[in-house]
C-alpha cells in the first residue's frame, strides 16, 4: 500500500499476472488492447531487493495491459477510474496517468479532501462532475478498461507519469494565468504544482 490508498491488489500480482485470454485471441497484449497509439514508454524497474540479475523494465503500455480487468476494487478506485476516464480518455497512457497522479496527490496533501471521490467530487474542479455526481461511463468500452488500468497503476505506484508532485492541471488550449510552478506537459495536458 502507498501513501493510505490501496485497492487490494499487490504490485507483485500485477507484475506477475499472466496474459488474458480475449474474444478469439489468445493473449491480451497492448497490442491486441489497441494501446499502440497509446503507448510512450514509461519503463518501470521490477523490485525484487533479494534479486541480483538486472531489473526488469515494463513499458506503461505492457502494465496497462496487465492490469485489464475492467472492474474497480472499491468506490475509491471507481471515483479515481472514472476521474481518469472522463477527464484524460484518449490521452496518451502517460497523460492518463499524471491525471491519476494529480487527484492521488491532492487527497495525500491536506489542502484538499482526504478521499479519492471528495478530491473528484470537490465543487468547480473537474467539468464533468455535476452537483457531486460522476458520470457512469460505457463499461464495455476499450477506454473504461484502460481508465480503470492506469487508476490501479497509479494508486499502487507501479509507473510514473511524469509531472511529479503536480496538484493542478488544465488541457493546453486555455491559458488560466496561473502563478504556479508548471512541472510538465503531458498529452494534452500542462500540469503544476
Amino acid at each position: 500500500m502507498r501513501g493510505g490508498f490501496a485497492l487490494g491488489l499487490s504490485a507483485a500480482m500485477f507484475l506477475a499476472t499472466p496474459a488474458l485470454a480475449v474474444q478469439g485471441q489468445s493473449t491480451l497484449t497492448a497490442a491486441n488492447l489497441g494501446l499502440d497509439g497509446l503507448a510512450d514508454p514509461a519503463p518501470e524497474a521490477a523490485s525484487d531487493p533479494a534479486s541480483t540479475a538486472a531489473p526488469v523494465t515494463r513499458s506503461l503500455a505492457d502494465l496497462v495491459a496487465d492490469q485489464d480487468v475492467g472492474e474497480t476494487a472499491d468506490a475509491e478506485g471507481e471515483c479515481l477510474a472514472r476521474a481518469v476516464y472522463w477527464e484524460s480518455r484518449g490521452e496518451p497512457l502517460s497523460g492518463q496517468l499524471a491525471v491519476a497522479e494529480v487527484i492521488l496527490n491532492r487527497a495525500r496533501s491536506g489542502r484538499f479532501a482526504p478521499t479519492l471521490c471528495g478530491v473528484v467530487r470537490q465543487p468547480a474542479q473537474f467539468s464533468f462532475v455535476r452537483q457531486g455526481y460522476i458520470p457512469q461511463p460505457p463499461r464495455a468500452s476499450r477506454d473504461w478498461r484502460i481508465a480503470v488500468a492506469i487508476a490501479r497503476i497509479a494508486t499502487e505506484g507501479l509507473a510514473d507519469g511524469g509531472a511529479p508532485r503536480a496538484l493542478f492541471f488544465h488541457a493546453r488550449r486555455i491559458n488560466p494565468g496561473w502563478r504556479l510552478t508548471r512541472v510538465a506537459t503531458v498529452g494534452n495536458h500542462v500540469f503544476y504544482r
